[in-house]
């Protein structure tokens, strides 16, 4: 190897005052969605200081989409803009990603530098932006050794689920062509410099269904004249939760959940629409598509069945595969780095990752690494605290992981 992980982390230490500052920096100014023009510009700024040349991905949203999120319940949309850099020339080509989208969440730590215009990085996004940075530093500093390049990524939009599959849409992948991806993210209730990792299939799926019940208002005395959303959503509601009790194998894990069912205004009308949000998690692929193909069918079936009308907007995150081969060469690199005790596989995580839109497209391995100690508030609370030491740890194993693929594939 032409650079030891011990090196990597030197050169990481050195830069710890930077890769700090700007992770506080990005705290400060937490956006969400798809479209970032702080946080992007954040970014821009300090690649271009780095002497690392940048370019946008992504595009405009078809208005459709743009709808679409809206009636999930995000802000209006209207464009997807990530921020890429290559390190290195040629091939081979290895992908590291970082998000940078924060939650509509207020913060409540007692964190000097925590953001106070309603929104938070309480995912731990700033610091996944702050490491890759970090990374990008230390890998452009040996940039004339690299034996091939690496493409970094700051993607937007993890939070709604397709902000991967935005810019693998606009040529995220291409140019030059990646081989192979990597990803990370903190766990503050996990010791800090802890790993995780799952080989196969690394996160759930998720399936959305928003449906709008299209019936005919009345007065709450004359039921015979009116049709009732209500009464077809409270139907639906038991239907999907029965199919998944019957036709999906236990063994599969799923998690359906009707997160918002709502209408009506008064015990005495009965009106005219009414609103029901499915979520469908799972980590078995066959079990995710019978699903998706059968809950569109029972919907349909049970509003057309009591003569209502309806509207629907489907959403669809893919399971995050880690690579078993890409898994094997990239666990010694991490002990490396972290220790050996440091490293552990674990089972698949119940949430999503939008990564899972680039790991289907090329081998790829997602990390979690732990940010903290059990006990801590965990990821999406308010009060989420994350220890910075993690974030020089973070930097070294994105920049040394990235050198000793290229190393390993360079004659390949």
């Amino acid at each position: 190897m032409s650079i030891s992980a011990s090196e990597i982390r030197e050169k990481a230490e050195k830069i710890r005052g930077q890769i700090t500052e700007d992770r506080r920096r990005l705290h400060q100014i937490p956006e969400i969605g798809m479209d970032l023009p702080e946080t992007s510009a954040y970014i821009r700024k300090r690649l271009n200081e780095m002497g690392i040349p940048w370019k946008d991905c992504g595009g405009e949203l078809p208005e459709k989409v743009t709808k679409d999120f809206m009636e999930a319940g995000f802000p209006r949309m209207e464009r997807a803009i990530g921020v890429t850099a290559v390190i290195g020339k040629g091939s081979p080509c290895i992908l590291l990603r970082a998000d940078m989208d924060a939650l509509p969440i207020r913060e409540e730590s007692d964190l000097e530098f925590k953001s106070c215009n309603g929104y938070g990085h309480m995912c731990g996004h700033d610091s996944h932006a702050a490491m890759l940075l970090g990374a990008a530093q230390i890998l452009k500093d040996m940039e004339d050794s690299l034996k091939g390049s690496v493409k970094l990524v700051f993607q937007p939009g993890e939070e709604t689920g397709a902000g991967a599959r935005v810019l693998v849409e606009n040529g995220l992948l291409e140019n030059p062509k990646v081989d192979a991806a990597f990803g990370l993210h903190v766990q503050p209730v996990t010791e800090t410099g802890e790993a995780g990792y799952s080989v196969g299939v690394n996160s759930s799926s998720l399936d959305t269904f928003i449906l709008k019940i299209k019936g005919r208002g009345g007065h709450s005395s004359q039921p015979q004249l009116c049709v009732d959303p209500l009464m077809i959503m409270n139907q639906v509601y038991q239907a999907v939760n029965l199919l998944v009790t019957r036709e999906a194998d236990p063994a599969a894990m799923v998690a359906l959940t009707c997160g918002v069912a709502k209408g009506g205004t008064a015990v005495n009308i009965i009106p005219d629409e009414a609103e029901l949000h499915i979520g469908v998690r799972t980590q078995d692929v066959e079990a995710a598509e019978h699903l998706t193909k059968r809950i569109p069918e029972v919907i349909d079936h049970y509003v057309k069945a009591w003569n209502g009308e309806y509207e629907m907007t489907v959403f669809h995150t893919p399971c995050t595969y880690s690579d078993g081969d890409l898994c094997r060469e990239m666990v010694p690199y991490m002990e490396e780095v972290l220790g050996k005790d440091m490293v552990h596989q674990i089972p698949p995580m119940s949430g999503t990752e939008d990564f899972g839109y680039i790991t289907k497209e090329v081998p790829g391995m997602f990390v979690f690494l732990g940010a903290g100690k059990p006990g801590n508030a965990p990821l999406h609370n308010a009060r989420m605290v994350l220890d910075e030491d993690a974030l020089l740890l973070g930097a070294a194993l994105h920049a040394y992981s990235a050198v000793s693929w290229l190393e390993a594939h360079s004659d390949k």
